[in-house]
């Protein structure tokens, strides 16, 4: 149900967030089988809560991002336990600097950062601002005239 690099390769959903989104952007998002792509995405979730990008693998705070941005554009967010990836991705976040590691106990790094609270918004953490699940963006910026 997912998409990879090419036709044939393993999905994964990095590449899943960038052909949503591209889709969404361009207007043709009925092309896709919403249930059973969101099915894919929702199965990424482990018991720790986390998030992984592909069959098999660690959780990572990334996948907060690219998981949910994907499943808020197929309007299927509710398929996952937001109370479960929440408590994963605040235990990722370092209580010294603030930033998310990927893992928690892992050091934290912009990119896990700004994927970690860009993922809390799309959980409607009430601390961050709205975040735009196609473009990585606050939505108030998209909104300025």
């Amino acid at each position: 149900g997912g998409f990879g690099s090419r036709p044939g390769a393993e999905s994964h959903a990095g590449l899943i967030y960038t052909c949503v989104g591209t889709l969404a952007i361009t207007g043709h998002l009925h092309y896709v089988d919403s249930d059973l792509l969101g099915w894919w995405l929702a199965e990424r979730q482990l018991d720790s809560g986390g998030l992984n990008g592909r069959p098999e693998k660690l959780p990572d705070v990334c996948y907060s991002w690219w998981v949910l941005a994907s499943l808020k554009i197929l309007n299927r967010l509710h398929w996952i336990d937001r109370e479960k990836l929440k408590k994963f991705m605040l235990a990722c976040q370092d209580s010294e600097t603030g930033g998310f590691a990927d893992r928690p106990g892992d050091l934290p790094d912009p990119f896990h950062t700004l994927f970690g609270i860009a993922g809390l918004s799309l959980l409607g953490e009430e601390t961050v601002g709205t975040v735009n699940p196609v473009f990585c963006m606050p939505q108030e910026v998209l909104d300025r005239d």
